[in-house]
């Protein structure tokens, strides 16, 4: 069965991200502030988040030993430009690695050890920045690879037991129609469209997170794939992976979520089937049966 072959393949994609999290396990960067926006939400205009975006109050830590490369503080004379992460600090693990923290407010973040040890407190969640709500920003960048990497790979599991919610399933044809294919019982024989609007409450409750990986087949056979490992920074675009790297424009689709590929309905019996997953390797999954003119 296909839901068996790709749960299968979500299994083994937890299991390296538990392999490289157990030989190298990042903290998370607070223990008080909640995760409000997560790495590959889209923030508006099919412009994901390449970061974690925490509200509250509390104290930033490292999340892992490194060098301290930058620290930018705003009661510095060079430092009261404008910038949309107000003070913020980056930390060199090896091996081109890099953490950022931004929108802190911290007067000791000019006082930080060329060391950081793992845990070492950073600076105080603010509203500095582009930011008018307390909390703070949390990325990491490989500059090796030129891509920015999804934080959860990193990080330890979360113990969230709570699949992902798969909010909607549309289909659009050449003319632009749309449908519902959780709805739908028979469609025309053509070529549609996929879309997926997904959503991860586990962490907060109210607050729509962005999944790990969405997966797509028909008939049995995979179509389309978004994953959300790392986001891509190359020749001034944003790339993400969706059966090969692609332009984010062309996955990032507003309210209609994902754009996971184009499907070739032919007539007869078919079957659609949509596979979420987040970084905890919880699935939640929808089957669409339809009868093909």
């Amino acid at each position: 069965m296909e839901w068996l072959r790709m749960a299968a393949r979500g299994a083994a994609v937890v299991a390296a991200m538990t392999c490289v999290a157990a030989a190298w396990a990042m903290d998370r960067p607070s223990s008080d502030a909640v995760l409000a926006g997560n790495f590959g939400v889209d923030s508006g205009g099919g412009d994901p988040r390449v970061g974690d975006v925490y509200e509250g109050g509390g104290v930033v830590r490292a999340v892992e030993t490194g060098e301290a490369l930058f620290s930018r503080n705003m009661s510095e004379r060079a430092s009261r430009l404008p910038s949309p992460l107000g003070e913020w600090t980056a930390i060199d693990h090896g091996d081109g690695l890099i953490s950022l923290y931004g929108r802190l407010e911290g007067r000791q973040m000019s006082r930080l050890p060329p060391v950081m040890e793992k845990g070492a407190m950073v600076g105080s969640a603010g509203a500095t920045g582009w930011s008018w709500e307390m909390g703070f920003y949390y990325s990491l960048f490989d500059r090796k690879e030129r891509r920015w990497v999804n934080p959860a790979v990193m990080e330890r599991r979360r113990n969230d037991e709570i699949a992902p919610v798969i909010q909607s399933v549309t289909l659009r044809d050449a003319q632009g129609r749309m449908v519902d294919a959780t709805q739908a019982q028979g469609i025309l024989q053509g070529r549609r469209t996929v879309f997926v609007s997904v959503a991860d409450y586990a962490e907060t409750g109210e607050a729509a997170l962005a999944p790990f990986r969405v997966v797509c087949s028909l008939n049995g056979h995979e179509v389309g794939a978004v994953a959300l490992e790392a986001l891509s920074a190359r020749d001034g675009k944003m790339w993400i992976y969706r059966n090969g790297l692609v332009p984010v424009k062309q996955v990032y689709a507003g309210a209609l979520g994902f754009e996971l590929g184009e499907v070739v309905f032919v007539r007869g019996q078919a079957e659609l089937e949509v596979l979420v997953q987040d970084a905890d390797g919880n699935v939640q999954r929808v089957e669409c049966h339809f009868t093909v003119e």
